[in-house]
């Protein structure tokens, strides 16, 4: 048994199958890590909020888990992938090029997310396109980062830096709500029926009998 640890390590430590081995851990690391976080989250949901006996939530539960796993996994493979061979074309020298993970992450995206629309794809786009923005506003406001940095001053900096996330805050609750008023049906599903639940005004009749208790669908349509 020991002898046969002692050719495994030996095997994984060979530098030649480092590539394939990275692709093979990606893939796992993207299971372990999308079941774990989608795991918990479709139980609570599923459970609270869809209707259905135990065996069906449980199979919506599972089928979530192993969607979300498997994009993780299946995006892990195709950039850890796209990476090697673009360091390994013409001119690519075995070194990592500046944009090679923006070209391998395009390809990704589109492959495994873009082409696959469903509704866990997009909640792990928009997640992701969230964070995105944000880091893209701290680089914004960064020294050296574009041909306007120069413009933007150490007491401006600082000034942008303490104020910026109360103004995105702020407007980001504006434009929602004003949506919801007016546009509601260009909004999330499911983020419409929770501002349903918590904004739509009762008729004063409807008030008291609901005040404990009431569900979605006695609520009224209008805002």
């Amino acid at each position: 048994m020991d002898t046969l640890l002692s050719q495994l390590d030996a095997l994984v430590l060979k530098p030649e199958l480092a590539p394939l081995l990275s692709l093979v851990k990606g893939a796992r690391n993207g299971i372990v890590y999308g079941s774990k976080v989608r795991f918990p989250h479709a139980l609570v949901m599923i459970f609270l909020f869809r209707s259905g006996t135990i065996r069906e939530k449980t199979k919506l539960v599972l089928k979530a888990t192993r969607q979300h796993a498997r994009n993780l996994a299946t995006f892990a493979m195709i950039y850890k992938a796209s990476m090697v061979l673009l360091r390994n074309i013409p001119g690519g020298a075995g070194k990592e090029g500046r944009y090679d993970s923006f070209f391998a992450g395009l390809l990704g995206g589109y492959a495994v997310f873009g082409r696959q629309p469903g509704s866990i794809s997009q909640q792990i786009v928009i997640y992701v396109f969230a964070r995105v923005m944000l880091a893209l506003a701290k680089l914004a406001v960064q020294p050296n980062m574009h041909p306007l940095s120069s413009l933007i001053t150490s007491d401006a900096r600082t000034k942008i830096t303490n104020n910026a996330y109360p103004v995105f805050a702020g407007m980001t609750w504006a434009m929602v709500m004003y949506i919801f008023r007016w546009h509601p049906e260009t909004l999330a599903s499911s983020l419409r029926s929770s501002m349903v639940y918590m904004y739509v005004l009762l008729p004063l009749y409807m008030i008291l009998p609901h005040f404990l208790l009431f569900g979605s669908s006695d609520l009224p349509s209008r805002c």
